[in-house]
């Protein structure tokens, strides 16, 4: 009778085998596919933030300029355009640059972006940052 149960068990060995190397399949699939999405993950973030991190220095390059052009100037036109400035120039101080989890980063990007727009819309100048980048091309 042992021999029957013993080739029951070998029966199921081979019946369940297919199950059990699909379990394993799927789950070194899992680990390989977590760990490489880990990877790109941060290579995306890392990516992503660069992109905003350059956007949001450009703004505050552009509103200390023309801070520092305009300060000595005393037309009301130029009172107004300082105020903007320098509220752009607070917005942008405010930012949380060390906390990579900040929830609210994408709506204060906005907050940025049209407070740019109109801080050049009273200086009378072009307000698309892509231009700006995509012109300013460094050559050694």
């Amino acid at each position: 009778m042992t021999s029957v149960s013993g080739s029951d068990d070998l029966f199921d060995t081979i019946l369940l085998a297919d199950n059990r190397f699909r379990s394993e399949g799927y789950q070194e699939g899992y680990e390989e596919g977590s760990r490489v999405g880990i990877i790109e993950g941060r290579s995306h973030g890392a990516l992503h933030g660069a992109k905003v991190a350059g956007e949001v220095a450009f703004y505050y390059g552009f509103a200390f300029t023309w801070k520092c052009l305009l300060q000595n100037s005393t037309d009301a036109k130029t009172s107004k355009r300082l105020k903007t400035l320098e509220s752009l120039i607070r917005i942008i101080q405010s930012f949380p640059h060390e906390d990579p989890t900040y929830e609210k980063l994408q709506e204060d990007v906005e907050r940025v972006r049209a407070k740019f727009r109109q801080t050049c819309s009273l200086l009378n100048v072009p307000a698309d940052f892509r231009d700006c980048v995509s012109q300013s091309g460094m050559s050694f």
